[in-house]
C-alpha cells in the first residue's frame, strides 16, 4: 500500500505538457486559474507524501522514541527499501525547502529594492515614473489594492506613442486587478516542491500575460493596439536586458513568448470553451488527491493497529 503514497510524487510529470495544451486551447484567465489551481494541488499531495514516507526516519530520532512502537503503519515492505524510501523523501524535502528559502529570500529582496525605489515617488492614479532610460514596466503589487503601483520607466514611455502606451497601461492594471502575483507566488511555490511542477511556472506566467493581453485589448477597443504595444515594449525592453530587478511576482508586458503572444492578439478573441486538457487535468488532480486520502486511510488504520484498536487483518 506505500505506493499510495508514490503515485503523487509521478503524477506531477504529466502536468506540464497538460499545462501547455491548456494555455494554447482555453481562454486565458479560464487557463491561469485551471493551471495555478492543478499546480497547487499537486504541490500539496507532493509535501503530504513526502511527510509521510519521512515517518520511518523521523521516528527513530531519540526524541520521538515515545512514539517508536507508530512505526510499524509505514512499514509495509522490507526494512532497508522503506529506510532507503524515507532516505530519499529526507532528501527531498531538505533540497526544496533550502530552494524555497533561498529563493524566497532574493524574491523579497528585490521586492523590498523595488519599494524602496518607488517610496517617495509622486504618484497618479496608482502610477509611478521611474526617471530611467532603462525600458522598462511592470505591476508592483502592495499589500492592499490601495498599495498597488504600476512602476514604469521613462525610457518605456519614450519607445511607445500615446495608443500604445495606454495599451501597456491597461496590461499592468489588469495584472493588478486580476491579482496575478498571487497565481505566479503560487506556482513558484510550487515549483521548489518538485521538479516537474517547477516546468509548470513558465506557462503560469504565459497565462497571466495572455490574460492581460486581452484585458488590455478589451480596455483599448483595438486588438492590432494591444498586439503592436506588446511587441514595441517587448523589443525595447530586450534591447537593455539590465532592467529593475523587480521580483517574480511582478508580472512585466514585456516577459514570456511574444510572438506567440503578439500572434494570439491578430487571432480572433478567445472564447469560452473546456477542452480534453481541462478534463485531463482534473482527473490528474483527482487521482492525486484520491491516492493521498488513500494512503492517509490506510496509514490512520496502520496507527490503530500499531496501537492495538483495531485488529490487523
Amino acid at each position: 500500500m506505500i505506493t499510495l503514497l508514490v503515485v503523487p510524487l509521478v503524477l506531477p510529470w504529466l502536468l506540464p505538457a497538460l499545462a501547455r495544451r491548456t494555455a494554447e486551447r482555453v481562454r486565458p484567465d479560464i487557463a491561469l486559474w485551471a493551471v495555478a489551481t492543478s499546480t497547487a494541488a499537486l504541490a500539496l499531495g507532493v509535501a503530504a507524501c513526502l511527510g509521510t514516507l519521512l515517518l520511518p526516519l523521523v521516528l527513530r530520532l531519540p526524541v520521538l522514541a515515545d512514539f517508536a512502537h507508530l512505526l510499524r503503519p509505514v512499514q509495509a515492505g522490507p526494512a532497508a527499501l522503506v529506510f532507503c524510501a524515507s532516505m530519499l523523501a529526507g532528501g527531498a524535502i531538505a533540497v526544496s525547502v533550502t530552494a524555497g528559502a533561498r529563493g524566497a529570500r532574493a524574491e523579497l529582496k528585490r521586492l523590498r529594492a523595488v519599494r524602496k525605489l518607488v517610496a517617495g515617488m509622486p504618484e497618479a492614479g496608482g502610477l509611478c515614473v521611474v526617471d530611467d532610460e532603462r525600458p522598462d514596466a511592470f505591476a508592483l503589487p502592495g499589500w492592499m489594492r490601495r498599495s498597488d503601483r504600476i512602476v514604469v520607466t521613462a525610457g518605456m514611455l519614450r519607445a511607445l506613442d500615446p495608443g500604445e502606451r495606454e495599451a501597456l497601461l491597461g496590461h499592468e492594471r489588469a495584472h493588478l486587478s486580476g491579482r496575478h502575483h498571487l497565481f505566479l507566488s503560487v506556482a513558484q511555490l510550487a515549483g521548489w516542491c518538485h521538479p516537474a511542477l517547477a516546468a509548470v511556472v513558465p506557462v503560469v506566467s504565459y497565462t497571466a500575460e495572455r490574460a492581460a493581453d486581452e484585458a488590455a485589448a478589451r480596455a483599448c477597443g483595438d486588438r492590432r493596439l494591444a498586439a503592436r504595444a506588446v511587441g514595441r515594449a517587448a523589443l525595447a525592453a530586450a534591447s537593455l536586458r539590465s532592467g529593475l530587478q523587480a521580483p517574480t511576482a511582478a508580472a512585466r508586458g514585456t516577459t514570456g513568448p511574444v510572438p506567440a503572444r503578439v500572434k494570439a492578439l491578430l487571432a480572433q478573441a478567445p472564447v469560452r470553451r473546456v477542452v480534453p486538457a481541462l478534463l485531463a487535468m482534473a482527473l490528474l488532480c483527482t487521482a492525486a488527491g484520491a491516492s493521498s486520502l488513500g494512503g492517509a486511510v490506510w496509514l490512520h488504520r496502520g496507527v490503530e493497529v500499531a496501537q492495538g484498536e483495531h485488529p490487523a487483518d
